[in-house]
């Protein structure tokens, strides 16, 4: 008699049996592109800061720039899960990867020959943001296609979630060194030529084929639903608005103001990469931890791991030395590992499956629309009232926020079992 793996508890599952998706096919094809093209992603964000400031670009400069990448994740997050649910996932994200690859070509080849004003970066990242504003949401969509058996759906997000952090640990690191001894240009080339084996995983794959979108309701009405959907449920819109917020008040302002003062009173890119490297190693600790684990209070537990965003910040702002930005920097990442574990798995158990794309969106677009101007506003703030200035401000508010959310019962007291049962 067959084994339901699906009723037997994570923690009780050995490391083989965690493992047996990568016995499906087309996931095994997907990981392998994904976690490639995830790790030269995971590089060119440094690399991009120190081709504005090395270019003689301001902390402003460096928002814009920044900023131009988040905006048009924003503006095409929700028509993106529309066109990948008419075109195919993979077609959608097959042309992203390409269309992301030949930007970052570009890119380096303007840094090699000299010529990258600020204007052609902005440019630049603005079509680099759209095409990941296409592929998250057909990313989200894939997934469930990719593995035929429902009962390893589970640890495929778990592999796909350690593959993203282990690529922030590696990234980072790499991206430090090659940006010290060989320049901007080559990271982004080699981004380049990731999300090339990307798109050549994508295109080995064999999925079922889909029917047309019969187009019985129209993409106004079916958004509609899923807000509907989404408004009703407190627990949800609360964590995404105070996701959104500490987008806004706690993160961008460490990406912008975090490279100034890595410039400035640490070691550059090197010390830079080794703070953002040791995130990394963070999230994929916390995602670890949480393989087997199931809080019986998902979001409060969420909300607490959250509190740790605020060290790295509140490191920086103090005037720290570099060891103690680090072991903020492996608080936070690991918190971010449990929350985004705890998160989505909430999202998952109780929100319909039949809205879940919809509601998912609008959780992503809540959660991003406010970088944007944290990105572009945190250069000009600092130089009115100081970097550590700004950067207190954002750790201070990331343990307010938390309390105050952990403060309200449709959050602290949520359990599993409270959500519907499929």
């Amino acid at each position: 008699m067959a084994m339901d793996t699906e009723r037997i508890p994570a923690r009780r599952r050995r490391l083989g049996d965690r493992l047996a998706v990568l016995g499906e096919r087309d996931f095994t094809w997907f990981f392998t592109g994904y976690t490639t093209s995830l790790l030269g992603s995971s590089m060119a964000p440094v690399a991009v800061a120190f081709a504005v400031l090395d270019g003689g670009g301001s902390g402003s400069d460096l928002g814009w720039v920044m900023a131009a990448r988040i905006l048009p994740v924003v503006v095409v997050l929700l028509a993106g899960g529309v066109i990948a649910d008419r075109l195919g996932s993979r077609r959608v994200l097959l042309g992203s990867d390409v269309l992301r690859g030949l930007v970052q070509a570009v890119f380096a080849g303007l840094l090699a020959a000299g010529h990258a004003p600020v204007w052609a970066m902005v440019v630049l990242v603005a079509v680099w943001g759209i095409g990941e504003g296409l592929f998250m949401p057909a990313f989200g969509a894939i997934v469930p296609a990719l593995v035929r058996r429902k009962e390893l759906m589970a640890d495929a997000n778990t592999l796909l979630g350690l593959s993203r952090s282990v690529s922030t640990v590696v990234g980072p690191a790499v991206a430090g060194l090659v940006t010290a001894t060989r320049g901007p240009a080559a990271v982004l080339l080699v981004d380049a030529v990731t999300y090339g084996v990307g798109a050549f995983a994508l295109a080995r794959l064999r999925l079922p084929g889909r029917a047309a979108a019969d187009g019985g309701e129209s993409m106004l009405r079916e958004l509609r639903a899923g807000w509907s959907e989404f408004t009703a449920r407190p627990w949800l819109w609360i964590t995404t608005a105070q996701m959104g917020l500490f987008n806004l008040l706690v993160w961008a302002p460490f990406l912008v103001l975090g490279p100034l003062t890595a410039q400035r009173d640490l070691g550059g890119a090197r010390d830079w990469g080794l703070v953002m490297g040791v995130y990394g190693a963070g999230a994929v600790l916390g995602g670890v931890l949480m393989l087997g684990r199931r809080p019986g209070r998902p979001l409060a537990v969420a909300t607490l791991a959250g509190l740790g965003w605020a060290l790295p910040s509140g490191a920086l702002a103090a005037g720290a030395s570099l060891p103690w930005v680090v072991a903020g920097a492996l608080v936070a990442g690991a918190g971010s590992a449990v929350c985004g574990t705890l998160y989505a798995t909430t999202m998952q158990e109780w929100v319909p499956v039949e809205l879940l794309g919809r509601v998912t969106s609008f959780g992503a677009l809540g959660s991003f629309v406010l970088g944007p101007l944290g990105l572009a506003a945190a250069g000009p703030l600092a130089a009115r009232s100081g970097t550590g200035t700004v950067l207190l401000l954002g750790s201070l508010w990331q343990l307010a926020a938390g309390a105050v959310v952990l403060g309200i019962p449709a959050v602290r007291n949520r359990r599993w079992e409270e959500g519907p049962v499929d």
